[in-house]
This record gives structure tokens, C-alpha cells and sequence, in this order.
């Protein structure tokens, strides 16, 4: 497979490459594969459905295809993941993608498990140490760390914004040791994410060390996240007949969105052949891509504080991306966007789990809002021309698309993507539900752990020192 650049469509390496660099250093752009090769309907069609692992397998394949021997690629896959994503049906239409079952407790897993094992294999025989460097909000650093933590090799650097994630959040950051540190950075999750790209275009610093990236700008980390919704689609289409008795739903999935890494895995996989109809790109006030959706123009922002931090990024990287693969009208076919504040938020926890028994991290909840709307009505206003669709408003913006129908029909199932345990937020889930949610041991072995975390500035030269000094 042949990788180009969201910047410059001239530019062509191979997955080494784009793994093991991140990102162009030249242009600052993102690797993107040049095609999205089809998986063979006989194996799409299988009865019962294929297990997550051959999945992983089947998708894998293509990208790696000349780089990684396939026994090479079974072995990675079955390593990284002992573990799988559970679909839990909530109500007879809505399904809840469980995305924690991995070590850290959040969706990270799949993604940064897939790339540390991708990274140690082609690392075989290098000189010197690589060093990882990753920008989270939330959930990417713990999972990073955990993945690589021990890896013969590799180092990694974690920058998070103090003060603005949950406490056990920090727990499962601060307390790495050997060859993971923690940076806890004076500022914002675009903050950390700027000194990381700033770095990455630093030729000094490259002169220097070898670099690489485990944000989902890394591609290795972006498409094992598709395998999950192939998986999970093929799993609801084989369910739906017995559950809602509907014939030939629109399968939409909901994505609690931040930086728009997990929609685009989404999207990877419906190029691929999953049965999904289309997407909710559902957000917090943080609602860059949603606002240019609804009016084409794309605007990034500071971001601001709310309860689904990992959400919080007013510059999503992977908008590259996304523009990479498809015109604003062809976004808007495939997409509905929707916001919502805090208020809404912890409405949501409450909503769901009266409705439905289930207890909601607030990142999911934010999806689950959007599907709970759209489906009881907003879609049908929106369609007749009777939704407020001031972009400043919470709720849908001012786009109907291609699937809108089958929504307003009752042809519709959704996928809702809970993407972390709500332990990880037990006082927000206390504040809307009245109790916290039972913690799983591995969480609450962090939790008595020293804490090791640099303070650092958001400003480029102390930690381009920093670095030069420690790495």
C-alpha cells in the first residue's frame, strides 16, 4: 500500500514510513492510504459473522501488504488483543459499542495496542531509541502509555493540560515509570497538541532524535480503530431481524467526536464495506467541525473546558483527513452533526439510564443525546424546515442527510459509541444519576500509585529544552 500526504498528493511512502514518522515533517500534513480496498462480500457475508480478530486480520492485510508477513500480522493481532468490543442493545433500535474492555478502560486501547506492537516489529534493528511523542485530552496518553510501557526501544512522552481531566485520568497518566513520563502542560489539550506538531516540524530537533507520533495523526493508530465498526456493523445486521424486526435498516453509527480521529477510522471502514449508512458526529461545545458542516466554512478555535474532556479540541487534526477523502457535499450526505453543552451532558446520563437501565460515561452520552433527539423528532423538524438551526444553539445543525429518512420512518437503527467506562467519571455520573458506577480492579489499582508528572509550559523552547535534555 502506498501512503500520501493530506498536503502534498505527490508525496508516496510505504506504512513504515507513515508509521514510524507520524507525520511529514516537511509539510506538517498527515498520511493518508492512497485507496481503501473492499472486503470480499463472501467474507462480509458470513453467518454467523466473522470473529473481531479476523477482522482485524482481513482489514489489516491490505495496508501492510509487502511490509509484514501475514504470520508476522496474526501474531501482532492476536497479541494486541485479548480483548474484544461488546454490543449491548439498550433498546430495541439502539445499540451501545462498548469500547472499554482494554487495560486502560477506553477505545484508546484498540488503536495504540495495534501501533506499539506495529512500531516495536519494525524497530527490530535500529539504532538508538524511537521516541514517541503524544498530545492527549484524556484517554490516548494512559493508553499509549500502557501500550508501550516496557518496549524494548521505545520511548514515549506524554503531554496532558493540567487540571482539565478527570482525576483517575490523571492517575492512569502520572504514575507511569522506565521509559514513559508524563509532561502535565500550563494550558490546553491544542496547547500540547501544538508543542507536538511544533516539534515534529523541528528539523533541529529531528537532527537529533528519531521522532514519531501515537496521536491519532499516526496512521497506525487510526485504522485498527476501523476494525470495531465493521465488527460491530456486521454483528447489528445479523441482530436487527430478531430484535426490531426491521427489513434492510440504515445502520448509523454515533461518534462522541474530539479530535475526529475515531469518525475517520468510521470512515475507513464503510470504504471498506461495512454496512454503515452514515454517521452522527456528535460533539460537546467544542464544535468546530459541526459549525463548518453547517455553514462550509471551517474556522478552529481555542477549546474550552467541559465534563467529556477528551472532546475538548477546537483544532481536530483529523479534519485533514476527512477533507482528504471528501467534499463538504459529500460530508453532509454521509454525516448529521449535533452539540451539546454540559447541561445537556448530564441530562443525557440521567435520560439514558431512566430510559433504559444503562449507566453512560459522558463522552458517550453526548452520543447517545444526539441518537435520542434525532430519532424523537429533531431530524423530522430539521427536514420541514422547523429546527432552530442557529449553529450557536445546542442540537442538529443545518444539515439533512442522504439517510435522514430512514430515521424519520422508523428505518433506522443506531450504534452509539461508548467510548470510555464511566468510572473513569464517577463524579459526573454521581452528580446526574445520584451514585456512582462500580470501577473495574484496574482502575482502582492506579489509583494508589505515586505520581511522577512534570510540570511544563506551553511555550515551544522550554520543552524543545526539556527534551534535548532528557530524551
Amino acid at each position: 500500500m502506498i501512503y500520501t500526504d493530506t498536503r502534498d498528493k505527490k508525496v508516496k511512502v510505504d506504512f513504515k514510513t507513515a508509521v514510524m514518522g507520524g507525520m511529514n515533517p516537511k509539510t506538517g500534513g498527515l498520511y493518508i492510504p492512497v485507496e481503501f480496498p473492499k472486503l470480499a462480500p463472501s467474507f462480509l457475508n458470513r453467518t454467523p459473522s466473522p470473529s473481531f480478530r479476523d477482522i482485524a486480520y482481513e482489514m489489516a492485510k491490505p495496508y501492510v501488504e509487502g511490509e509484514i508477513p501475514d504470520a508476522d500480522l496474526q501474531s501482532i493481532i492476536q497479541d494486541a488483543y485479548p480483548f474484544m468490543p461488546q454490543v449491548v442493545p439498550i433498546d430495541p433500535v439502539t445499540y451501545v459499542l462498548e469500547l472499554f474492555h482494554g487495560p486502560t478502560c477506553a477505545f484508546k486501547d484498540f488503536g495504540a495496542r495495534f501501533m506499539a506492537r506495529v512500531m516495536s516489529y519494525f524497530n527490530r534493528g535500529e539504532d538508538g531509541n524511537l521516541h514517541i511523542l503524544v498530545a492527549t485530552s484524556g484517554d490516548t496518553g494512559s493508553a499509549v502509555g500502557s501500550a508501550f510501557h516496557n518496549v524494548p526501544g521505545i520511548d514515549v512522552t506524554i503531554l496532558y493540560p493540567d487540571g482539565k481531566i478527570s482525576p483517575l485520568q490523571e492517575k492512569q497518566l502520572s504514575t507511569f515509570d522506565g521509559n514513559v513520563r508524563a509532561l502535565k502542560v500550563k494550558g490546553t489539550f491544542d496547547d500540547c497538541q501544538k508543542l507536538v506538531k511544533t516539534a515534529f516540524t523541528d528539523e533541529d530537533l529531528r537532527k537529533k532524535f528519531r521522532l514519531s507520533s501515537a496521536n491519532s495523526i499516526n496512521i497506525a493508530r487510526l485504522l485498527p480503530q476501523s476494525f470495531y465498526y465493521m465488527y460491530s456493523s456486521l454483528v447489528v445486521s445479523d441482530r436487527v431481524p430478531h430484535d426490531s424486526k426491521i427489513d434492510n435498516p440504515a445502520i448509523i453509527a454515533v461518534v462522541p467526536s474530539g479530535n475526529f480521529g475515531n469518525l475517520t477510522s468510521g470512515l475507513i471502514a464503510r470504504e471498506m464495506g461495512a454496512p454503515i449508512a452514515g454517521f452522527v458526529a456528535a460533539t460537546n461545545s467544542n464544535h468546530t467541525v459541526p459549525d463548518w458542516i453547517a455553514t462550509g466554512e471551517y474556522n478552529a478555535r481555542p477549546s474550552v473546558a467541559t465534563l467529556s474532556n477528551a472532546m475538548d479540541v477546537g483544532a481536530p487534526s483529523n479534519y485533514e483527513r476527512i477533507v482528504a477523502m471528501y467534499s463538504l457535499e459529500q460530508v453532509r450526505s454521509l454525516f448529521a452533526s449535533y452539540w451539546t453543552d454540559d447541561e445537556g451532558t448530564l441530562k443525557a446520563i440521567a435520560d439514558c439510564n431512566l430510559k433504559t437501565g444503562y449507566i453512560i460515561d459522558p463522552h458517550g452520552a453526548v452520543g447517545w443525546k444526539a441518537w435520542d433527539d434525532l430519532r424523537h423528532g429533531a431530524m423530522a423538524k430539521l427536514m420541514e424546515g422547523k429546527e432552530d438551526v442557529d449553529i450557536n444553539k445546542v442540537g442538529l445543525t443545518a444539515n439533512v442527510p442522504a439517510w435522514a429518512e430512514y430515521v424519520t420512518s422508523g428505518k433506522a437503527v443506531g450504534i452509539c459509541l461508548e467510548t470510555a467506562h464511566p468510572a473513569k467519571f464517577g463524579s459526573t455520573v454521581q452528580k446526574a444519576i445520584g451514585r456512582e458506577p462500580s470501577m473495574p480492579d484496574r482502575l482502582e489499582k492506579v489509583m494508589a500509585l505515586p505520581d511522577r508528572a512534570i510540570p511544563m509550559s506551553k511555550e515551544y523552547e522550554p520543552f524543545k529544552e526539556w527534551l534535548v535534555a532528557n530524551l
